[in-house]
């Protein structure tokens, strides 16, 4: 951009946000940071204000395109996109063009090969954390999409505003608290001409759905400010379960033993702790053994075995089998297991 846009709200609350966002994560000068991109509002919104804050923390800022090759012409949307966070002076930007799969469906699919891509673009730049567009709008429609799945208060967590990459580094979500219309409003005040996916307007996807038709009708029949009471829900919700994910994780390395290919774990100890820990470190070693998550019938399933066993047959989940032989119950798998995963 040639000119510096005038001051305006929207343009103050984003750059306010990703400021925030930087202290959040305890990013300092020298870090590199990585935007990802789609070339919409929220992520293009994103971009242009990480690259006005970034200079002046004296952090690093670069880019990542990724084209899912899902429509016809992403390859030049992508190459737009690329060309104007150059123009903002974001350095490096790299296009990734992945190959999307079919497990979980193609939502599900899609957002598998883009973080993977992300991840590694993130790796050989040497970037400290990675910066994603996700709005408050996105919470509200997370928050919803968990809520109907009925597998728990961690699907109802949504997204963390700061949360671990892999071993090292971090996702930041500096617009968690920005609703999209204030993105929309920023491009606008900058001058910026986002791209906006007909992807988003295709109701064969569930989360169009819950935009295009449920939050508008909740907003209708309830009143305004739904999706900022699902974001204040989703922040309470993740305050209680970090702390009841931290007392599973040190009841975890108490009861279970991490084998070749199962996990095996004291009935007696096990019996012993609450049920939300006990379910909680079923979670976690259905996590090591890399299964799926399992449903709140699933867990069920296995309390079964641990409050009325009387010699059932065992149990086969989404990719494990449960057992219960005398006072031990084993999590199976047939992939060999890193020990000391947890």
């Amino acid at each position: 951009m040639t000119e510096r846009p005038r001051l305006t709200p929207a343009i103050a609350d984003v750059r306010r946000a990703v400021r925030e966002g930087f202290e959040a994560a305890g990013l300092v000068a020298g870090d590199t940071v990585l935007v990802a991109c789609s070339g919409g509002a929220d992520s293009l919104a994103l971009a242009a204000a990480t690259a006005f804050e970034g200079p002046r923390a004296e952090i690093k800022v670069g880019a990542v395109v990724i084209d899912h090759e899902m429509q016809e012409g992403s390859e030049l949307v992508a190459a737009e996109t690329a060309h104007k966070l150059a123009a903002l002076g974001l350095y490096p930007v790299e296009i990734r063009t992945v190959v999307v799969g079919t497990d979980g469906g193609p939502e599900a699919a899609a957002r598998a090969a883009r973080y993977e891509a992300i991840d590694k673009v993130a790796e050989e730049t040497g970037a400290n954390a990675i910066l994603l567009g996700h709005t408050l709008n996105d919470q509200a429609e997370t928050v919803l999409m968990g809520l109907a799945r009925g597998s728990g208060a961690k699907s109802l967590n949504g997204m963390a505003p700061v949360s671990k990459k892999g071993v090292s580094g971090l996702y930041l979500r500096p617009l968690l608290g920005i609703k999209r219309e204030t993105t929309e409003a920023f491009c606008a005040d900058s001058g910026l001409d986002p791209w906006y996916d007909p992807m988003n307007k295709d109701e064969a996807y569930t989360r169009v759905r819950v935009r295009k038709n449920l939050l508008p009708a909740l907003e209708a029949e309830l009143g305004p400010g739904i999706a900022e009471a699902l974001a204040r829900t989703a922040e309470t919700l993740r305050e209680d379960d970090d702390v009841l994910a931290e007392l599973a994780m040190d009841a975890y390395k108490k009861v279970a033993k991490e084998q070749a290919t199962q996990i095996s774990i004291g009935v007696e100890d096990f019996k012993a702790l609450p049920l939300a820990i006990r379910h909680r470190v079923v979670a976690l070693a259905a996590v090591v053994l890399q299964a799926p998550m399992l449903a709140r019938v699933h867990i069920r399933a296995i309390d079964e075995l641990v409050d009325s066993w009387h010699g059932q047959k065992p149990l086969t989940l989404p990719g494990i089998r449960v057992e219960r032989t005398g006072e031990t119950l084993a999590l199976k798998t047939t992939k060999t297991l890193k020990t000391g995963a947890c």
